[in-house]
């Protein structure tokens, strides 16, 4: 479902996305007022939201879909290569962020790629996402916090790394989609993340630190014992 107050770039963003990504969009507005009802009769598996839409603001809109218990994951995408959306569009919980100067086929490959769960972000965008993120825990501070998760949240953490889903999840642990909810919400809180993305960083910088090669090797110990 496409969502953008320009209407050539929701007809062309189709044209793109259902001709060359085949992938088929249920649904196009311009209209935030519109949103909620059509999220419920359609039920797509992806939302692909604009942050601009004439006088609303999409992470406002964002918010209220939210507060409606509508849990379609989102992409923004958008003409916004500043750090601070980046941080408050993270900080919404999105599964993406975008720009629209991507090449067409990049932007198709990571929209194909969040609708099966993985999370993106625009290549051009990840220096500033590291930015973001060198103000949250370093060194052995990370190595505590995962110290402070149960072996089952460890698990699920080393999967929403992987870009997973709660559904894949949950499948690959043999556990219940509601289960895998909990303990992502439990992992965000134990370890002060805002977003997925988030986690994911998280979980890659703490493996490559000294506490987490130092714990791999303990596990790999253990396990051969």
């Amino acid at each position: 479902m496409l969502v953008d107050d320009h209407a050539l770039c929701r007809s062309g963003l189709t044209e793109l996305l259902e001709h060359r990504g085949e992938m088929k969009v249920v649904g196009a507005t311009g209209d935030p007022a519109q949103v909620v009802s059509m999220l419920r009769e359609q039920l797509p598996d992806l939302m692909v939201l604009d942050l601009r839409l004439g006088q609303a603001d999409g992470l406002t809109l964002l918010r209220q879909i939210r507060a409606e218990g509508c849990e379609t994951p989102v992409v923004i995408l958008t003409m916004s290569d500043s750090e601070d959306d980046l941080s408050a569009a993270l900080r919404a919980g999105v599964r993406g962020y975008l720009l629209k100067d991507m090449e067409p086929e990049a932007v198709i490959d990571a929209i194909g790629r969040a609708a099966r769960g993985e999370m993106v972000v625009a290549s051009t965008m990840t220096l500033k996402l590291a930015q973001i993120l060198q103000s949250g825990p370093k060194g052995s501070v990370k190595g505590d916090l995962v110290a402070s998760l149960t072996e089952r949240e460890r698990e699920v953490l080393d999967h929403v790394a992987r870009g997973q889903s709660n559904k894949v999840i949950a499948q690959a642990l043999d556990i219940s989609h509601n289960t895998v909810k909990l303990h992502v919400r439990h992992i965000m809180d134990k370890l002060n993340l805002r977003s997925r993305v988030e986690a994911a960083v998280f979980a890659f910088e703490y493996r490559s630190s000294p506490d987490g090669i130092k714990a791999a090797g303990e596990a790999s110990q253990k396990t051969r014992g």
